[in-house]
């Protein structure tokens, strides 16, 4: 009974203490921002945005220079190896040309020439109708990346030009196989004229165009020069 009445004493003591672990309730701070915070940020976020762009637009302009250069000056070393190579084959078909003179003035040339049907070209070309072969890779690299557009009109008018020539040199190795190919230049009555259009050949195609091309080359090599990267 005795504890029955003490425990009922606590009771009655704690409900009567008061609750102290309430919340405290903490002034709300606002912070009042006037036109000119909202207009500040927003030329700050316009002009970040405007110089990334700047900034992108120069390093692509830079980019974009140097790979121009680039191709540009692998056009020009390609034409540096034509010029030697023109040169060479200028020379070779000089002397083709004094072959087929001699065949010409040669009647027992001209049978070795050709003999039962059977063509003897080495008589002539030793080394074959084309001495050399011209390249054009760096030059179709270029106009597949249109890089014309950025280069001078002089340049690009006598870049085309040069290569141009040398097509039409390579295709005198097209037109004179046309000729000794052909079932009417394997008779040894058709000797002679065989040999006459394979000189109008070689003098028409390749022969005739190539000193203004050994001066285009120069030229090109030296206007080219300003591209280096």
């Amino acid at each position: 009974m005795e504890e029955e009445s003490t425990k009922q004493a606590e009771t009655t003591k704690s409900e009567k203490l008061p609750i102290t672990n309430e919340k405290k309730v903490r002034p709300e701070v606002i912070t009042v921002r006037t036109w000119k915070d909202y207009l500040g940020e927003s030329l700050l976020i316009v002009f970040s945005v405007l110089f990334a762009l700047l900034l992108t637009e120069v390093f692509n302009n830079i980019h974009e220079k140097q790979h121009t250069h680039e191709i540009l000056n692998s056009v020009r070393i390609e034409l540096i190896n034509n010029l030697r190579k023109e040169r060479e084959q200028y020379q070779y078909h000089l002397q083709v040309l004094k072959n087929i003179d001699s065949a010409l003035a040669n009647p027992g040339f001209q049978r070795q020439f050709i003999n039962n049907g059977v063509l003897n070209l080495k008589l002539i070309a030793p080394d074959g109708v084309l001495f050399r072969d011209l390249d054009d890779i760096a030059w179709q690299v270029a106009k597949q990346t249109n890089i014309f557009s950025k280069i001078e009109l002089n340049d690009y008018r006598l870049l085309t030009n040069i290569y141009e020539a040398q097509a039409r040199i390579t295709k005198a190795e097209e037109e004179i196989a046309k000729v000794i190919l052909s079932t009417e230049s394997r008779t040894a009555a058709d000797n002679r004229i065989t040999l006459i259009l394979i000189r109008d050949n070689y003098s028409g195609w390749a022969v005739d165009r190539a000193p203004a091309l050994l001066i285009n080359y120069k030229e090109a090599i030296s206007a080219l020069e300003k591209y280096k990267p």
